[in-house]
């Protein structure tokens, strides 16, 4: 399968289309009181400004973040405050034929998308504790490059990631699946009989639970709810300014946008 590296100029990092190291399990204990301090980029933030605010220097808030003057931190990015125990060393990315098994095909649900026509892309991506790790996700074939795209951008961005697959892995912690970031599930959409681009394969849930889809009362997952205030800028939350454009700067569209509903976890390739 082809690789890329794509050139998005937002922070200068090292890309490798290498497999990623094995990830070491760990406890499923969280981490969380062990997070450094860290900023979420807000618009119009400079590494000068933040700086100022923490009494910290320029050159400290580069050295702890990967990021080469000139370039300024990317609107939703998340910056380290102190040394980080490990720096960030590069991305890696690979894509992967899927068997049936893998994603639970069963002929009798009628599933719109063949298994020889799902891909699993493998990306670098920074979670929420600020660890890089190597995850996964599911999607058509046809976007399954700019899919790769979008999370290299992500990663430049700094932008953090709740949780990917494998979730043993990478977060044994977390035990509610709705909090991944996912794509393809051969699902209908919640209260229709329409089937969703998600069974396509041509949809991508981006930290549901700090994105989440909101239609009148209906919250999907229920634990967004501390989130339907889109004004502030937290771990995980996508904004137009921010990490929205990672995705629709290859071609796919926000959720967010919708008028019926707001679904800001979701990208899609025909906007539904």
């Amino acid at each position: 399968m082809k690789k890329i590296l794509v050139l998005l100029a937002v922070l200068i990092v090292p890309f490798s289309a290498a497999p990623p190291a094995r990830a070491t399990p760990r406890a499923p204990v969280s981490p969380a009181s062990t997070t450094p301090p860290y900023h979420v980029v807000r618009p119009g933030e400079t590494i000068k400004k933040i700086a100022a605010v923490y009494d910290i220097t320029p050159a400290q808030l580069r050295a702890w973040n990967g990021i080469v003057k000139p370039h300024q931190p990317s609107v939703d990015g998340v910056l380290h405050l102190a040394k980080p125990p490990t720096l960030l060393t590069g991305w890696h990315t690979r894509i992967e034929r899927v068997t049936p098994a893998a994603v639970n095909w069963d002929p009798k649900k009628k599933c719109p998308v063949l298994p020889a026509d799902l891909r699993k892309v493998w990306v670098t991506y920074i979670d929420f504790y600020g660890a890089a790790r190597s995850g996964s996700i599911v999607v058509h074939k046809a976007i399954a490059q700019r899919v790769q795209r979008a999370f290299l951008s992500l990663y430049r961005m700094r932008f953090r990631i709740m949780g990917m697959s494998p979730m043993s892995l990478n977060a044994p912690w977390i035990t509610d699946m709705s909090t991944v970031t996912s794509g393809y599930s051969c699902r209908k959409v919640a209260g229709s009989k329409t089937l969703s681009q998600h069974a396509y394969g041509l949809a991508i849930d981006v930290n549901p639970v700090q994105n989440p889809m909101i239609r009148g009362s209906y919250i999907d997952p229920r634990s967004g709810v501390d989130f339907l205030a889109r004004a502030p800028y937290r771990r995980g939350m996508m904004h137009a300014a921010g990490a929205v454009r990672a995705f629709t700067a290859n071609g796919l569209s926000w959720g967010g946008r919708w008028r019926t509903l707001k679904d800001y976890m979701h990208f899609s390739l025909n906007d539904r």
